[in-house]
């Protein structure tokens, strides 16, 4: 298999890149200290898919075929060491609906249909649930509960961002678990970054309605077109988790763009409909103190 080198925003040791099982994928350093908790994030690698979809796709929903969709998360569970009758997926529409999940949901978006829409974000309490999230530019937030063992997964573009989704989902954990946010470990994933991150002035208006006005020299700076700007959604994402209360040192902002690796990350700016998904993992272990 190609060994990855990946185009890195700064030098920070923010991953380690598992290549040595059957599907590569990224890991947060800070939460595989964690002993209950699974983390990753996938890469294009390693998987049954073909055609644009190479290799490693896990959508049902973009034509891929449903048998090497299934091959990938078999492969991926393999990988990661779960079960993948256990995990339960997404139904992704911008929102900022999250979703607690029960042991009634384990397996549904893999092997059993989705019985729930316009959900992206997944909160669980439950050992041996895995939560799983796609992603082609957006941001991939990760939450884990030390105090309390539970963790959430949410997807957070650009709408997702405005609307400030990572607050959503700690009060949800709040609500299910009794989650504080100084007990939270959250990581920001791999997404596009600043200098690929190019918007509206229409995005930028949006900003600055949910944004303190010292913030925005920090969050988007003017681009190379006229009416066109480079928006931060790294910092506006961890802005929006220090303002929710999450400790600084708790934090861990990715320096891994999707634009910037498309070769080994899949990049909707890059290509469009033309390509598959990739996708977050994060769960408690079945037998997380063994």
């Amino acid at each position: 298999m190609e060994q990855i080198n990946w185009n890195y925003s700064d030098h920070r040791n923010v991953f380690r890149t598992v290549q040595d099982r059957k599907a590569p994928y990224l890991s947060f350093r800070v939460l595989e200290e964690i002993p209950f908790a699974v983390n990753g994030f996938s890469t294009r690698m390693g998987g049954a898919s073909t055609g644009k979809f190479t290799s490693m796709n896990f959508s049902y929903s973009r034509q891929d075929d449903p048998a090497n969709v299934l091959e990938n998360y078999t492969r991926m569970a393999d990988s990661l060491g779960v079960c993948r009758d256990q995990m339960v997926v997404s139904w992704q529409t911008h929102t900022t609906n999250i979703r607690l999940v029960t042991e009634e949901d384990a397996g549904k978006g893999v092997i059993r249909d989705r019985d729930y829409h316009d959900i992206d974000g997944l909160i669980c309490n439950i050992p041996g649930i895995t939560l799983v999230t796609f992603y082609a530019d957006c941001v991939p937030l990760y939450f884990v509960d030390s105090r309390n063992h539970a963790v959430g997964l949410s997807h957070s573009g650009w709408r997702g961002t405005v609307n400030r989704m990572g607050q959503s989902t700690l009060d949800a954990m709040r609500d299910a678990f009794g989650t504080r946010p100084e007990d939270i470990t959250a990581c920001i994933g791999p997404s596009i970054c600043k200098n690929c991150f190019e918007v509206g002035e229409e995005v930028v208006e949006s900003f600055q309605k949910s944004f303190s006005q010292k913030h925005w020299d920090l969050l988007w700076s003017k681009g190379q077109k006229p009416g066109k700007y480079q928006l931060d959604l790294w910092k506006a994402n961890e802005i929006i988790l220090r303002e929710a209360g999450v400790l600084a040192d708790q934090i861990t902002v990715t320096n891994i763009c999707t634009l910037c690796n498309h070769q080994y990350l899949f990049s909707h700016r890059k290509c469009g409909e033309n390509r598959g998904n990739l996708a977050a993992f994060l769960g408690i272990r079945a037998n997380p103190f063994e």
